[in-house]
């Protein structure tokens, strides 16, 4: 009987490693991404990254330097006409590469359980199969939403290379892959920090190989420099920062400020031992064990989505199971068979699930059916945090599948004594490896997916020339800034997202950068009929102009309705209506600029903004133009262009008819027919705002223009067909 050390010896193979079949696998997961890429930008992170590439320059904290400079140079190569469409081919080249070196890492640990070489590397194909067609690892490869694609490439090609230098032979071992393991982990890190969560698994695998290797003092100079230098690349953003480029969030011109990038405290992560969903201080909670549990369950649903998202919940729920337990005995057999590669890959399943949910901390899912009052769900499903473990579970999954080839052949080894015929009449188990492919086609897949990209091109030229445009959060911004900067769309417009103006670098960049002139050749033939001087004045007067002492607070209290004057409008601010007793500083800049730019620069809210604007007491002064909600410096009465309907305030009709029906694309975008409806549930609201705008064109039309007013509504209800939300029956057949 072997002792636990004698099985933690090191597995030494001499058996060349398979890389033409990994090529092979590596493009075949590269052509169903390519079939199935986003052709333009998308919704949530995706434009704001590659805007930021374009640009080079910096997204929002920790502020990815190396994916910054990777994406750029690559999107300098002539791999296709549209912008976007190239980075997001840089997702799905990394995600193969990932897929290949997946292949490489299951088909040297199958080795001891599956011995025929063709078995085998079939074995590691199904594996890898099933990693690139998870739900998550497929919608992250079409589209670059997020840096993680770069990321899980790093992660298998560190792992890799620990395990080529596991493999070799004692005398013949060399510590120069452990130093370069140590640099692309210090490297990876510029990148994000999901990348280091390998350095468990690998170290691990170190110390069950050759533990001396890390005590060497060679090694630990070596390592020390390379660090050193992989980290370097962080110094891009100080130097890129005092350049100003169109995206320079945190501003990291100074070295407290990139630390304030660097640690993320933009978004006043909440510590791990904290309840994310009470404020901090006494009285929160903690980070108890009923919040884990439920934030593991969290990760369960998501697990549950990734080999059949396209069916309903109960076949998902089977296939998790299944596929749950195809890993759980792949991870069985792996400890059977060679208990240092399993115990790296249990410490690496472990580090990518258990260990990152409790540091993610996250507020209960947005799909979870938890609810309590006062308590919030995060704003979007987060699914794509643990890309890596969905990736990674392929290839216990894999290993799963050989131990049920492995007990299919011995059943059959007294009709066949020759073992590889026996493994090769047991490959037809590995079809079951197919089903997420089958499962995962309609919603993974983001092929003709414009959406994003038309509501930008549509928001911005509702617009008059050298224009403000108030918006929310993430998918009313992130495009606009995509259309400006990429694809040079109304350069003219400044943009202000509320979630941001609450900071103090970008008021300031709001302030400094006067906005390129206004080119009527780009914009709707309703602006060429008149010049629009150039304004030269910033949006306030006197803030954030010169002096540091010249901001704005962070927060004004309201203990009360008050009534005053920005500049021709007299409005009435309510903490009631406000839903709190103070104003924060966004709020103030937005009060601050009407005051000073009303009636001499056009001021809008985009419809994204829901009542925001009526809540700072702006109703009778707001008037509906398609997508936008335009300021006036003077109390609205209805007209003959101007009607006021219930629950919808002033619109204006021509204005908005001819938006809709002149300039607007993204109208037939958002009615397309897709069979399983918009699947990003948190971003349909992108959705509502053309519904909205259909259906109120539909009522004021149905009279004068029934024709017009019945395309309206179908728009409207092939629209909602799409979410989550329909109209009622007998509202479709009135048209309202």
């Amino acid at each position: 009987m072997t002792s636990m050390r004698d099985q933690l010896t090191p597995y030494c193979d001499a058996e060349r490693p398979p890389y033409v079949p990994a090529l092979v696998v590596a493009l075949g997961a590269l052509i169903l991404y390519v079939v199935t890429l986003a052709p333009t930008t998308q919704f949530w992170d995706a434009s704001e990254y590659i805007t930021a590439v374009h640009a080079l320059g910096i997204p929002h904290p920790p502020g990815n330097p190396l994916f910054i400079l990777l994406a750029h140079a690559w999107g300098l190569l002539p791999l296709g006409a549209d912008y976007a469409q190239r980075i997001n081919l840089l997702a799905a080249a990394t995600s193969a590469a990932a897929a290949g070196f997946w292949f490489l890492i299951a088909e040297r640990w199958l080795r001891p359980i599956v011995s025929p070489i063709w078995p085998r590397r079939l074995t590691a194909a199904a594996g890898v199969m099933v990693s690139a067609t998870a739900f998550t690892v497929w919608n992250q490869s079409v589209v670059n939403e997020k840096v993680y694609t770069v990321s899980v490439l790093s992660i298998a090609l560190v792992l890799w290379l620990a395990v080529r230098w596991a493999d070799q032979p004692a005398a013949a071992r060399r510590d120069r892959q452990l130093v370069l393991i140590v640099y692309l982990l210090a490297l990876t890190a510029t990148n994000h920090l999901m990348g280091v969560l390998a350095a468990p698994a690998v170290l691990v695998y170190v110390l069950a190989t050759d533990p001396r290797a890390l005590l060497r003092p060679r090694f630990l100079i070596a390592a020390a420099l390379v660090a050193a230098v992989g980290t370097s690349v962080d110094l891009f953003m100080p130097i890129r920062a005092h350049f100003d480029p169109y995206l320079n969030e945190g501003e990291p011109t100074t070295w407290q400020a990139l630390q304030a990038v660097l640690a993320r405290t933009q978004f006043g992560k909440p510590s791990v031992f904290a309840n994310p969903m009470y404020l901090p201080g006494p009285d929160n909670p903690g980070h108890t064990l009923v919040l884990y549990g439920q934030q593991l369950l969290n990760y369960v649903q998501y697990f549950t989505w990734q080999f059949g998202h396209d069916w309903d919940a109960a076949g998902q729920r089977f296939l998790a199971v299944a596929f749950a337990a195809l890993g759980l005995a792949g991870a069985r057999r792996q400890w059977r068979a060679e208990r240092r590669a399993a115990l790296a890959m249990t410490t690496l399943m472990i580090t990518l699930t258990v260990a990152l949910v409790f540091y993610l901390n996250f507020k209960w899912g947005f799909s979870q059916p938890y609810n309590a009052p006062g308590l919030e769900h995060e704003v979007r499903e987060r699914d794509y945090f643990f890309i890596a473990s969905f990736a990674v579970w392929g290839i216990w999954v894999g290993m799963g599948l050989a131990a049920l080839m492995e007990w299919l052949q011995n059943g059959l080894s007294a009709r066949e004594p020759r073992a590889a015929r026996r493994w090769a009449v047991c490959t037809p188990v590995l079809l079951v490896a197919l089903v997420p492919l089958l499962g995962n086609r309609l919603t993974a897949s983001r092929a003709g997916e414009t959406m994003a990209r038309d509501y930008a091109r549509d928001v911005l030229q509702s617009l008059d020339p050298y224009a403000l445009v108030v918006t929310a959060g993430d998918n009313d911004t992130f495009p606009l800034w995509y259309a400006q900067e990429v694809e040079g769309v109304r350069r003219d417009v400044n943009v202000l997202v509320l979630s941001l103006a609450n900071t103090d670098w970008y008021l300031r960049q709001l302030q400094r950068r006067a906005p390129p002139t206004f080119e009527p050749r780009s914009a709707p033939a309703m602006f060429g009929d008149r010049s629009w001087p150039r304004p030269t004045t910033p949006w306030m007067n006197r803030y954030y102009l010169r002096e540091p002492a010249d901001t704005l607070p962070p927060y004004t209290p309201l203990a009360q309705p008050i009534t005053g004057y920005l500049g021709p409008i007299e409005v009435t601010v309510d903490p009631r209506a406000l839903g709190r007793p103070y104003l924060e500083r966004s709020d103030l800049a937005v009060l601050q600029i009407i005051k000073d730019r009303l009636g001499k620069r056009p001021i809008y809210f985009s419809t994204s903004t829901g009542n925001y604007a009526d809540q700072l007491g702006f109703s009778p002064y707001l008037v509906g133009e398609g997508l936008v909600r335009r300021m006036v410096p003077q109390p609205l009465t209805p007209s003959d262009t101007v009607r006021l309907l219930p629950g919808r305030g002033f619109v204006n009709i021509p204005r908005t008819r001819a938006l809709v029906f002149g300039v607007y694309s993204g109208g037939e975008t958002a009615a397309r027919p897709r069979p399983r409806g918009w699947v990003d549930v948190p971003s349909q609201n992108s959705l509502f705002g053309y519904a909205f705008v259909y259906d109120t064109i539909a009522a004021v039309l149905r009279d004068r223009e029934p024709a017009l007013a019945a395309r309206a509504g179908e728009l409207r209800d092939a629209i909602l067909a799409n979410t989550t939300y329909a109209l009622p029956a007998e509202r479709r057949a009135a048209g309202n």
